[in-house]
């Protein structure tokens, strides 16, 4: 797909075959000549600067039509696991560190308004894909077209793709500058980093299942080892983080080569295409399965959730509001020294009883 610069030999060569096509249907010899000339009569009214990157934003749009369903599919598993999770409470981490407690639903939920968000922003950043600079020819002066010409071929452009397409108010600008496609390349970089937080996420709740977190369970897609029999691995989460990676190489690519234009013309459009398409191919192939085959088999392990929060002296901090930060930092020191939980010290210390720490933390 990467060729010579702005796609010319790609729109010369696409000239040619259209025009052989014709010839043929025509049963007229094939081959340049001037009953049908590919630059003449295909090329007519166009230059591969105008019309190269109008195809580019066509194609991108044709395939946003896929992707975003796919991203709405994985807010919707990400959603129900927020349901289902949603009386599991949990110990809440921050710096790697056991935090105050949430539910595991709460943290799903919030996976799920971090892609809704993400999601949202790829579609507002299509309206800017749907102006084209088609009629602009060489340099967005629209020379050697006729009147009318631009309107009425964006339009017809428009009924064939079932897409609103615009003409580009400035066409020097549509030409010159690539912002629209770097602005969505941008929030499909942003996409990927949401949800590759999540797939590490999963993997480290997934970690065990004796000397990890061992929070969730997986279900399992193959053979986790070829070594160790009935290893689980995560196999789909890190699928779902080496396809983020190579989504955000790309949106690098795109972002180098929407400043890789020089005046009048972006000559890096085929590089910014490739890098589009394949990182909209591979969410709007994988996020699916992704989220069927994974984030909707996710089990809670619901003991170890509970046990995790009956364990940590950090609960202690619940207990501040009663019982004073001096107290509470004492009991968290002898909880760590002798290995008994919270609520055992609180308990056999009287200052709070076992139904007073369930309304807390139960």
């Amino acid at each position: 797909m990467i060729n010579s610069g702005a796609g010319t030999a790609f729109n010369m060569n696409s000239n040619e075959v259209i025009a052989n096509v014709a010839l043929e249907i025509l049963h007229k010899k094939k081959g340049q000549n001037e009953f049908l000339h590919p630059n003449d009569h295909v090329n007519m009214s166009q230059s591969s600067n105008d019309t190269y990157p109008t195809a580019m934003h066509v194609a991108i749009l044709m395939n946003l039509r896929e992707t975003i369903p796919a991203i709405d599919i994985l807010i919707k598993s990400l959603s129900r696991k927020a349901k289902e999770f949603s009386s599991f409470k949990k110990i809440g981490r921050t710096h790697l560190m056991d935090a105050l407690p949430v539910t595991l639903g709460s943290e799903f939920a919030a996976y799920a308004t971090s892609i809704t968000k993400a999601r949202d922003a790829i579609i507002a950043s299509q309206k800017e894909l749907q102006n084209i600079a088609l009629g602009g020819t060489a340099v967005g002066t629209g020379a050697n077209t006729p009147k009318g010409y631009r309107k009425i071929v964006i339009a017809e452009l428009g009924k064939i793709s079932k897409i609103p397409l615009r003409p580009e108010r400035d066409m020097q600008h549509g030409l010159q500058s690539k912002f629209a496609v770097g602005n969505l390349s941008g929030n499909l970089r942003n996409l990927a980093l949401e949800i590759g937080k999540i797939a590490n996420d999963i993997r480290l709740m997934a970690s065990g299942p004796i000397a990890g977190l061992a929070e969730l369970g997986i279900p399992a897609v193959h053979a986790g080892s070829s070594i160790m029999p009935g290893k689980v691995n995560p196999s789909l989460a890190e699928c779902m983080n080496m396809i983020c990676f190579n989504i955000i190489g790309n949106d690098t690519a795109v972002s180098y080569a929407v400043q890789g234009g020089q005046f009048e013309l972006n000559v890096m459009l085929p590089g910014m295409l490739k890098c589009m398409l394949e990182s909209t191919d591979m969410l709007k192939n994988f996020l699916p399965i992704f989220s069927a085959n994974l984030i909707d088999g996710l089990t809670a392990n619901k003991e170890k959730l509970r046990a995790d929060i009956e364990n940590s002296p950090v609960i202690v901090t619940l207990l501040t509001p009663k019982i004073g930060y001096l107290k509470s930092a004492e009991l968290f020191k002898e909880s760590l020294k002798t290995g008994k939980t919270i609520r055992e010290l609180v308990v056999s210390k009287k200052l709070m009883s076992n139904k007073e720490i369930d309304s807390l933390f139960g």
